[in-house]
């Protein structure tokens, strides 16, 4: 079998997939879950063209891997067969671990789980499936590798990862300012003592692609309808894993009923391969023909939120530096209790306050070198004549306040 395909990616045209393995692990049905789960979860319902997925994402990443590594070879930096097809490998299952609807999902049903430790336990176990084949990319996606810049083209605060999603993440929504010249910025990358470093004339690229990553999180990723979004799934979720773990009898498909009705903690998830098994096999799907039932269930809280989010009729959500006043959280709590008949413990599933926070870089962990032409390196906050460029590695906090538009 032919197993050299090219794909038609809608923002890059033609990529390839380069090796058989490759292709045999873009087959195997860990990665084919991705196709069945959103890459931007609720952004769909601000941004309707938002409805690209995880697989798409990773598929990009991959070639832009490819990209790099071509660029970094033609200014004569070693970089053999093996270690690129581990370090293609290891961008490629990079995301291998996202659940469904992440936020909401680490929020409420894995609680405490980061989808990269379940990413690094995949790619464990496919590395026993595949004969240990995907030594080398775990290494590489661990960060334990000599070669250092391996490693930062995958996981980074430049790696491939986050160049593919705010190029693609914009195409789909169609938010301009998210835009960034990802060719420009590959085509400045070098090495210099095994570290990746950015040519001085790139530096104007690297301003953009920050500012670009600071704009998408407040216009994309938290604009409040998709946090209002969110919000109303981890609500509807904490509300089902209540009622599963009191014996209500909810309608799920195995895997989800799995997570709703065990306490899983993050040593158990990990010992044996149950608890991933079940994992490995929910996805959007899953979530959405639950919410869907269950807009009829007979819980009123569990079928008035699965309600709110099937007729797009989110809370709303004020945003604002300063925490919300507690008397008016306390006045807003009343009045959702009288119109709705709620108690204390129930009013809280409906008026309620978080924090959001947005940090587009951070200086001091895996900086954005710029290479000087006398050969040495700099800061890219350093380098930078920008005067707002040092203000994004200040990590911006903000709290919402979220409560039903019936009041």
């Amino acid at each position: 079998m032919n197993k050299k395909k090219i794909i038609n990616d809608p923002v890059y045209g033609f990529i390839n997939i380069p090796s058989e393995i490759i292709f045999d692990l873009i087959s195997h049905p860990y990665f084919q879950r991705l196709r069945y789960i959103k890459q931007l979860g609720m952004t769909h319902l601000v941004y309707p063209g938002a409805l690209h997925t995880r697989f798409h994402h990773a598929l990009g990443a991959m070639h832009l891997m490819s990209l790099a590594i071509e660029v970094l070879r033609g200014k004569g930096h070693e970089v053999t067969a093996e270690e690129e097809e581990a370090a293609t490998i290891a961008i490629l299952l990079h995301d291998i671990g996202h659940g469904p609807f992440s936020h909401a999902l680490e929020h409420t049903l894995v609680n405490g789980i980061q989808h990269e430790d379940i990413s690094m336990k995949m790619m464990e176990m496919l590395n026993e499936e595949f004969d240990g084949r995907l030594t080398l990319a775990i290494r590489i996606f661990k960060g334990d590798y000599p070669k250092h810049f391996l490693p930062q083209l995958v996981s980074s605060q430049l790696d491939l990862d986050r160049m593919d999603y705010l190029n693609r993440d914009s195409f789909f929504t169609g938010v301009s300012e998210g835009v960034i010249s990802f060719d420009r910025i590959i085509k400045m990358f070098n090495v210099l003592d095994k570290e990746l470093v950015i040519e001085e004339k790139g530096i104007y690229s690297i301003e953009k692609f920050l500012i670009a990553r600071r704009l998408m999180y407040w216009q994309v990723y938290l604009h409040k309808t998709v946090v209002a979004g969110e919000m109303v799934l981890v609500k509807i979720l904490e509300r089902a894993k209540y009622l599963a773990t009191h014996g209500e009898a909810l309608f799920a498909t195995p895997a989800l009923q799995h997570f709703l009705k065990n306490e899983i903690t993050e040593a158990e998830f990990f010992k044996g391969g149950a608890h991933l098994a079940h994992f490995s096999r929910l996805d959007d799907q899953d979530i959405f023909a639950s919410v869907k039932v269950w807009v009829s269930h007979s819980d009123r809280i569990l079928a008035q939120l699965c309600g709110m989010l099937t007729q797009r009729n989110l809370y709303k959500v004020e945003i604002s530096n300063e925490a919300p006043d507690e008397s008016r959280v306390q006045e807003l709590r009343a009045r959702i209790a009288e119109v709705l008949n709620l108690d204390e413990a129930e009013v809280c599933y409906f008026v309620f306050t978080d924090v959001i926070r947005n940090r587009a870089y951070n200086a001091g962990s895996g900086n954005i070198n710029i290479l000087l032409k006398n050969n040495t390196i700099v800061d890219i906050a350093k380098a930078s004549d920008l005067s707002n460029l040092a203000s994004l590695d200040k990590t911006v906090k903000k709290h919402i306040l979220c409560y039903p538009r019936i009041i």
